[in-house]
């Protein structure tokens, strides 16, 4: 005969019911994780939560599929990879201390961009929304439009709508994507500058960096390339 093992609980019991239901809550959330693991490990894109619940038919709740994602999140702390929660949405991407050697598979040279460029992105990023005559107040130069076109054309600025003043000028502002290359969730992360003047600042030596498709930790002059000032 058979060896059978005898349950600790009967299995009319209060306690084993509410065991069962742990146990069979914890292996349907596993299964929901690996699901999520495996749709976000295989797109390129952040995907939000809209799109992640449909995963499960929309019978996710919003709470529910949050926790789960920061669970995942805890999964991978210690990897060369992480979970991270942008403007768009979640998805994994490599650590910065292993991106330089995965660049070496793909050793395209990055594009570059001029101070002039770089200083009026980061005018907008700070004082949004504003117009060509606000930035050009702040940097004490006149702003070229191939300087505009540049970040429009990179997807990080657009045009939202107009100042209702004497000739409409044009207002812009930020992007998802430029959140999202910089590995922010909103504009609230960007760190805060002491004085508006540093946007401007003159360096007599600043090194050249190339720009990451995903920008780790936002600073203008040691995170994006920069040339000669325009």
């Amino acid at each position: 005969m058979l060896n059978q093992s005898i349950p600790l609980l009967p299995s009319n019991s209060p306690e084993k019911k509410d065991s069962d239901q742990r146990d069979s809550d914890q292996r349907d959330s596993d299964q929901i994780k690996r699901v999520l693991e495996a749709a976000l490990l295989t797109t390129q894109d952040p995907l939000p939560l809209s799109e992640l619940k449909k995963l499960f038919d929309g019978e996710l709740s919003t709470e529910i599929l949050r926790k789960l994602l920061e669970e995942l999140r805890e999964k991978w702390v210690e990897g060369s990879i992480e979970l991270v929660c942008v403007a768009s949405g979640w998805r994994f991407h490599a650590k910065l201390e292993v991106q330089e050697f995965l660049n070496k598979l793909s050793p395209q040279k990055p594009p570059r961009y001029s101070r002039a460029v770089l200083e009026t992105l980061a005018i907008i990023a700070y004082r949004q929304p504003v117009t060509r005559g606000d930035i050009e107040e702040i940097r004490g130069v006149s702003v070229s439009s191939p300087i505009l076109k540049v970040l429009e054309a990179r997807g990080w600025i657009e045009a939202i709508g107009h100042r209702d003043v004497p000739g409409r000028p044009i207002l812009f502002a930020t992007t998802e994507d430029f959140l999202n290359d910089l590995n922010l969730l909103s504009l609230e992360e960007l760190p805060p500058l002491e004085e508006p003047g540093f946007l401007v600042e003159e360096k007599d030596s600043l090194e050249i960096l190339p720009v990451p498709e995903q920008i780790s930790n936002f600073d203008i002059s040691d995170k994006l390339n920069l040339d000669d000032r325009d």
